[in-house]
């Protein structure tokens, strides 16, 4: 409303420029009826239309509610704002109901012009803001979607790959089939039992990931060991949960399982730049040893799908050789100081 006052006060400010121009005058004249008719008009018409419409979203009453509140602004503006004029300069009162010569049609004519024309700017001006919103919140919410079925397509993801090692465990060592049980059903409560935003702090996605590691170290044994390095500056960094299982999943299948002593993986954080960087690098049999498949794939696609649809250009995710002869997956993303 504030700013509908000010570019209100501008117009004016443009009318007694014109009317002294092409009519002559005095100016400051001018100004004070300008100003005078614009300020009460405007008080009248923008606070009659909060009253009236404060419940609807573009905040402007519809027909023909609009279309009277406008008129009734218009005249009483004319009214009241020309009778605080005469008042200002001393003039006789209602001086300019005087119908003999121009000076009544004139004053009515721009009255309505300016009033009409401000009111339309002021309506399109909202109209164009408001769908403006409503594109924004469409976007944020087809963008939420895509998240929560890219989060929905991991969780099964993994938790077959890991229903399919239990039962190959179930038979040769059962003991370690029930400790893996515990752990599946440990990380499963905290998951389900999670809030389904769109973020999360870093900190809890690396709790989950350790708990995830645990599970598979449950599986392995001494042939799988880890190392999660978090700073502690990093650990409320806001980051799309499940981010890094999939990388970690695709070191331990395609990597270590493959090498007969197992390996080490490492994940770490840091920021660069002002972006965030993780690391998820394992010592395993590397990139031009590990046959492709399918579940390499689609853990891979999905991490990028996921970075593209959170920090589009400014997300990154880059596959290479580990310098221990692994391979090495670097995450980059913008995060707030």
């Amino acid at each position: 409303m504030l700013r509908h006052g000010l570019i209100t006060a501008v117009f004016c400010c443009l009318i007694a420029t014109v009317m002294t121009i092409t009519g002559g005058g005095n100016w400051a004249g001018h100004l004070v009826y300008s100003l005078s008719i614009g300020t009460v008009s405007w008080l009248f018409i923008d606070g009659g239309r909060l009253l009236i419409s404060g419940h609807r979203e573009n905040l402007w009453p519809g027909w023909p509610g609009g279309f009277l509140l406008i008129a009734a602004g218009a005249a009483v503006g004319f009214f009241v704002g020309n009778l605080i004029g005469d008042a200002l300069f001393g003039a006789p009162a209602f001086d300019f109901l005087d119908i003999r010569g121009h000076k009544l049609a004139t004053g009515v004519t721009i009255t309505i012009i300016a009033t009409v024309g401000m009111c339309f700017f002021f309506y399109s001006l909202g109209k164009s803001k408001h769908m403006q919103s409503q594109i924004d919140l469409a976007q944020r919410n087809a963008t939420e979607a895509r998240l929560k079925l890219l989060e929905t397509q991991l969780e099964p993801h993994m938790l077959f790959n890991t229903l399919a090692n239990l039962r190959v465990l179930i038979t040769v060592d059962p003991p370690r089939a029930v400790a893996m049980l515990d752990r599946l059903n440990s990380y499963l409560r905290m998951t389900l039992s999670g809030s389904r935003a769109l973020s999360h702090p870093l900190s809890a996605e690396f709790e989950r990931l350790g708990d995830y590691l645990e599970l598979m170290s449950v599986r392995m044994g001494e042939r799988l060991h880890y190392t999660l390095d978090l700073p502690e500056d990093l650990r409320d960094a806001p980051v799309p949960p499940l981010l890094l299982q999939p990388l970690v999943e695709n070191s331990i299948r395609h990597g270590l399982e493959p090498k007969v002593e197992g390996g080490e993986i490492v994940v770490r954080a840091r920021r660069e730049a002002g972006q965030l960087v993780i690391e998820v690098s394992d010592t395993g049999v590397g990139l031009d040893a590990a046959p492709p498949s399918e579940g390499s794939s689609f853990g891979l696609e999905q991490v990028r799908d996921r970075l593209a649809t959170m920090y589009g250009d400014r997300g990154h995710m880059k596959l290479a050789p580990s310098p221990s002869g692994g391979t090495s997956a670097t995450l980059s993303f913008p995060t707030p100081a």
